[in-house]
C-alpha cells in the first residue's frame, strides 16, 4: 500500500513537471520574442504574388528574420498559415513573437507603401515611378492607361487620362494591381474635385480635364508660383477671344524635347495636335501632371486685360505682360537678344 502511494506521488510530480514543461514550451514557441531584430528597430520583408508557404519560410530564413526558424514553422503550421498566404509588404519589429508574426502574415496585415506623385510629364514616367515603389509592372500600367475602353469607363480618353493623377503622397498596399491602383486614383481625383472647384470650373466654362490641361501649361510657363494666376489669366483671355494659345511648352511636349531652352521658327511648323501655334484651343490633354497650386491658379485666375507675356531678359524667371502685340514684340526682341548673348540657340 505504501509503495502505491509513493508511485502515485511520483506520477503526480512527473505529470506536474510535464505539464509545466509543456506550458513552458508552448510559451516559448508562442509568446517569447523570436524576431531576429534588435529591439526598437524594424525590417521590411516583401512576399511576391504567387508565393507558397515554403517560399515564405525560405524568404524569412534568408532575410534572417527568425532567431529560431523551427519554432516559427511549428506554430505557423499549427495555426494553418500555409492555407492563408497573403503576398505583400510586411513590417517586422524587434521583440515580435512567433504568434505576432504568424497572425500578421496570416491576416495579411501589410505595411502600406507611400508613393509621391509630382513633377511627372508622361504616363510612361508615371508608370516608372509607381512600379519602382510597388509590385505592379510599369508596362501593365501603361497598357491599362492606353486602353480606351477602360479609360472611357472613368469618363476620360487616353490623351487626357493623366488628369486623373492629382499630385500628393498616397498610401498603397505593395501588391496592388494596376487596375485597383488606377481606380483608387480615380476616387482621389473625384475627392479633389469638390463642389467648390467644380463650380469655379463651370464659371470659367471649362471641364475639370480642361482646367488641368491649362494648369499643366501654366506650370510649365511659371517658374514662380506668384505668377501662376496672372499667366492663367492671359491664356483664359486668349481662349475667350479665340486667339491661339501659342504656348512654347506645348511645342516641347509635341517634340518630346523637355530640356530645350529656345523654340525656333522651324519648331513652330511641327504638326501635332499639341502644337498650340498651329491649332486653336487647348491641346488634347495635359502636357504634364500639374501641381494643385497650378490647378487652383487657373480656377482663381487673375482678371486683367493682358493677352501676351514674355520672359524677362534678366533671366529672373519672371515675365513682362502686354496688352498689345507691338508691346509684346518689343519684349520678345529683348529676350531673344539676351539669349543670343548667352549663346543659347536651342
Amino acid at each position: 500500500m505504501k509503495s502505491v502511494c509513493i508511485l502515485k506521488k511520483y506520477l503526480y510530480i512527473i505529470g506536474t513537471a510535464l505539464f509545466f514543461l509543456a506550458f513552458a514550451l508552448f510559451y516559448v514557441i508562442t509568446w517569447m520574442p523570436n524576431a531576429n531584430i534588435p529591439k526598437g528597430e524594424d525590417k521590411v520583408v516583401v512576399l511576391p504574388s504567387g508565393v507558397d508557404y515554403e517560399r515564405v519560410f525560405d524568404i524569412l530564413k534568408k532575410d534572417t528574420i527568425l532567431r529560431y526558424p523551427f519554432t516559427f514553422d511549428f506554430l505557423a503550421r499549427r495555426k494553418h498559415y500555409p492555407k492563408f498566404i497573403h503576398p505583400g509588404r510586411y513590417l517586422f519589429r524587434g521583440g515580435m513573437s512567433n504568434n505576432e508574426m504568424v497572425n500578421m502574415l496570416r491576416g495579411g496585415f501589410q505595411q502600406p507603401v507611400r508613393v509621391t506623385i509630382h513633377n511627372i510629364r508622361t504616363r510612361e514616367q508615371l508608370a516608372g515611378v509607381v512600379a519602382h515603389k510597388l509590385e505592379l509592372d510599369s508596362a501593365d500600367l501603361v497598357r491599362l492607361l492606353s486602353d480606351s475602353a477602360f479609360v472611357a469607363a472613368l469618363g476620360m480618353d487616353t490623351s487626357a487620362v493623366i488628369s486623373l493623377f492629382i499630385p500628393d503622397t498616397y498610401e498603397f498596399y505593395w501588391n496592388i494591381s494596376a487596375e485597383r491602383f488606377v481606380k483608387k486614383m480615380y476616387r482621389e481625383y473625384k475627392k479633389f474635385w469638390n463642389k467648390k472647384r467644380l463650380e469655379k470650373a463651370e464659371q470659367l466654362g471649362l471641364t475639370p480635364v480642361e482646367v488641368i490641361t491649362l494648369a499643366s501649361i501654366v506650370q510649365e510657363e511659371a517658374l514662380h508660383k506668384d505668377e501662376m494666376s496672372r499667366i492663367a489669366g492671359v491664356y483664359l483671355n486668349r481662349l475667350k477671344k479665340g486667339i491661339h494659345l501659342q504656348a512654347d511648352p506645348t511645342i516641347k511636349y509635341a517634340l518630346r524635347d523637355f530640356d530645350r531652352r529656345r523654340i525656333i521658327t522651324k519648331d513652330l511648323q511641327y504638326d501635332s495636335p499639341y502644337n498650340t501655334y498651329k491649332y486653336a484651343g487647348l491641346p488634347p490633354g495635359p502636357i504634364r501632371i500639374p501641381s494643385k497650386e497650378a490647378i487652383d491658379a487657373v480656377l482663381h485666375a487673375e482678371k486683367h486685360p493682358y493677352l501676351y507675356f514674355c520672359a524677362k531678359d534678366d533671366f529672373s524667371g519672371y515675365h513682362y505682360f502686354s496688352r498689345t502685340l507691338s508691346e509684346h514684340n518689343r519684349y520678345a526682341w529683348k529676350y531673344r537678344r539676351a539669349l543670343n548673348k548667352k549663346r543659347i540657340y536651342r
